[in-house]
C-alpha cells in the first residue's frame, strides 16, 4: 500500500503565531508534507539508535547466557541497610523495556551464565513477564514461575558497586569504572564481575581525584576546562587505559593465587597493589598521594565509562593480525618446547594486587597437564567470550513482527494491522484509505499550484468538512454498512476527545 503521493512542493504547513503582538501572522518557519514525513522517519531512526535491538522476546527460554542485564529497583527496592535481607533479581534487555519500561532500572551490563528472572518468584506477581506465554492458560503474561538456581548475584543487583560498596548515581558519577574479568563469585572469594573505581583498586579514598579536580590551585593553567568536566584523572601508577584490555581484581586473584606468578610477564602488566596508592614502591609512605596534593593525570587517553561499549573497542583491536606461532620471541605452539610456566617465576609478588591484562594474554597462559586444571573453571581465560545480543531493530520490523512496538514506521505498523485483519474488512479499509488519500491530494493541489502555504486553520476547516462526507465513505466501503457506520462514528470525531486530539495536533499533516 503506497502512501499518498504529494507533489514535491505541495502541502506546505505553517503554524500560526498566536503570541505575536498585533494581527495574527504566519511564522517564518514552514514545512512541506515531504519534509514532515522525512522528519518523522528521522525521529524513528534516532529511536532505533538509542534502542537498537528488538525487544519482542524474553531470553529466558534460551537458558543461561552472557547477556546485558538490568536490575529493577521499583519491583525489588533494596533495603536502606546495605546488609539487610534482599532478594536480588535481574531482567534481560527485552523485558527491561517491555515489562519494566516505566520502572527505575540499574544497568548491570554483561553478566555471564544468567537466566532472565522476569516472571519468576524473584519479582512480584504484579509485574509479570508480558513477553512469555503462560503454559497453562496459553495467554501472554506469566508470573510466579520458579526461578533458576544457577544464577549468581552480587551487590551490583542492589545498585552497589566496587569494593567500597558505593551506590551508583548515573546523574552524579563522572569518573571511570572498570569491570573485572570475574574469576569467581562472592561465594568463592571472587567479585562476580564487579565494576571498580580506579582509586579503590590502589587503596585511595573515594572522591580524592574529584576533590583535587574541583579545587585547583590559584593561577593554575591546568584547571579543568568546561569541556573537560567529565574527565577525572586516574590515580598515579594506574595503567594507561589504552595499555590493557582487561583486568582481574585483587579479590579474584586472591582466590586464584596460581595466576599471581604471571604478573610482569609477557601479556601481563606489573601488579597494582591494593595499598599501592598509600605506600611507595618499597613500602614507604607516600603522603603526597594520600592527601591528594600530587595527584597528576598520567595519561590523556579517553576514559572507559560504565556506559561505554567496551566490547566494540576490543573488537577493533582484534582486527589486527597476530602471528599464531611466535610472539616476542616466545614459541606458543611448539609441542616439543618446554611448558610456558617454566619460563616465568615460580612464585608471584606477595600481597593483594590486581592484574591488568594485554589483549594477547591468553597466548601466554600455560596449558600443560599440570596447569590446565586451573583453567577449566574459567573458560574466559581460555578463549574470547561471546555475548548474546537481541536481533537488531531495523525499518520494517514492525510489519514483519506483527506491529512490534517501537519498530517500523507508522505506515508499516498500519500495514501490519491490516495483515492481521479479516480479508474483507482489510480490503474495505484500503478502499477508505485510497478515498481519503485522493481527497487530501485534491485539497493540496490548489496550494501547490499557487505556491500558497497551507495554514493550520485551512487543515482544520478541511477536515471538518471531510467529516461530513458520509456518503463518499459509504461508496468507498461498498457493502460494508456496519464498517462504514463504525468508521464514520469513530473517524468523524463527533466526541469531544477526538476533536481535542486533533486540535492539539493542528498545524501538522499526517499520512
Amino acid at each position: 500500500m503506497d502512501p499518498p503521493a504529494f507533489p514535491e512542493n505541495s502541502g506546505r504547513v505553517c503554524q500560526k503565531d498566536d503570541n505575536a503582538d498585533g494581527p495574527r501572522r504566519e511564522s517564518v518557519t514552514s514545512q512541506t508534507a515531504s519534509e514532515f514525513i522525512d522528519s518523522q522517519l528521522k525521529l524513528e531512526a534516532d529511536a532505533r539508535e538509542i534502542l537498537p535491538y528488538s525487544f519482542d522476546a524474553c531470553t529466558q527460554p534460551l537458558g543461561s547466557l552472557r547477556q546485558t542485564l538490568f536490575s529493577c529497583l521499583t519491583c525489588n527496592p533494596p533495603p536502606t541497610n546495605p546488609n539487610g535481607d534482599y532478594t536480588p533479581a535481574a531482567v534481560c534487555y527485552s523485558c527491561s523495556i517491555s515489562c519494566h519500561g516505566e520502572h527505575t532500572l540499574v544497568e548491570l551490563f554483561r553478566k555471564r551464565n544468567f537466566v532472565c528472572d522476569c516472571g519468576t518468584t524473584r519479582l512480584p506477581s504484579t509485574a509479570p513477564c508480558t513477553l512469555r506465554t503462560d503454559p497453562e492458560t496459553g495467554t501472554k503474561g506469566i508470573h510466579s514461575q520458579a526461578s533458576t538456581s544457577a544464577n549468581v548475584y552480587n551487590h551490583n543487583f542492589r545498585n552497589r558497586f566496587c569494593g567500597c560498596g558505593e551506590e551508583y548515581d548515573v546523574l552524579k558519577e563522572k569518573g571511570t569504572m572498570f569491570q573485572c574479568l570475574g574469576l569467581g563469585s562472592i561465594g568463592t572469594g571472587g567479585c562476580g564481575e564487579d565494576w571498580w573505581h580506579p582509586e579503590c583498586l590502589v587503596g585511595l579514598p573515594r572522591g580524592l581525584a574529584k576533590a583535587k579536580k574541583e579545587a585547583p590551585e590559584e593561577n593554575d593553567d591546568s584547571a579543568p576546562k568546561e569541556d573537560d568536566e567529565d574527565e577525572i584523572p586516574l590515580p598515579p601508577g594506574f595503567p594507561a587505559e589504552d595499555g590493557f584490555d582487561a583486568f582481574i581484581c585483587y579479590k579474584c586473584l586472591d582466590s586464584n593465587p596460581w595466576l599471581k606468578r604471571y604478573a610482569s610477564t609477557p601479556g601481563f602488566l606489573p601488579p597494582i597493589h591494593k595499598d599501592g596508592g598509600l605506600t611507595g614502591p618499597n613500602g614507604s609512605a607516600a603522603p603526597d598521594v594520600a592527601d591528594g596534593t600530587d595527584w597528576e593525570q598520567t595519561n590523556g587517553s579517553k576514559k572507559r565509562r560504565l556506559d561505554d561499549n567496551v566490547e566494540g573497542e576490543r573488537e577493533s583491536k582484534r582486527m589486527k593480525e597476530d602471528d599464531a606461532s611466535t610472539s616476542n620471541g616466545i614459541n606458543t605452539t611448539d609441542a616439543t618446547s618446554k611448558p610456558k610456566h617454566a619460563s616465568i617465576p615460580s612464585e608471584g609478588p606477595r600481597g593483594s594486587f590486581s592484574l591488568f591484562l594485554k589483549e594477547n594474554f591468553r597466548e601466554y597462559l600455560c596449558h600443560c597437564p599440570d596447569c590446565y586444571p586451573n583453567l577449566v573453571p574459567h573458560p574466559q581465560l581460555r578463549e574470547e567470550e561471546e555475548s548474546y545480543e537481541p536481533p537488531l531493530s531495523e525499518a520494517g520490523d514492525g510489519a514483519n513482527a506483527g506491529g512490534s512496538q517501537g519498530t517500523g514506521s507508522l505506515l508499516e505498523r498500519g500495514e501490519a494491522a491490516l495483515s492481521n485483519m479479516d480479508r474483507v474488512r482489510a480490503i474495505e479499509g484500503v478502499m477508505v484509505y485510497n478515498h481519503l488519500r485522493d481527497k487530501v491530494k485534491e485539497f493540496l493541489r490548489p496550494f501547490a499550484e499557487s505556491g500558497q502555504a497551507v495554514g493550520a486553520e485551512d487543515i482544520k476547516a478541511y477536515f471538518e468538512k471531510l467529516r461530513g462526507d458520509d456518503q463518499a465513505i459509504k461508496e468507498a466501503g461498498g457493502q460494508a454498512s456496519s464498517f462504514t457506520k463504525d468508521g464514520s462514528e469513530s473517524g468523524g470525531g463527533s466526541g469531544g476527545e477526538g476533536r481535542n486530539n486533533r486540535r492539539e495536533q493542528s498545524g501538522m499533516l499526517f499520512q
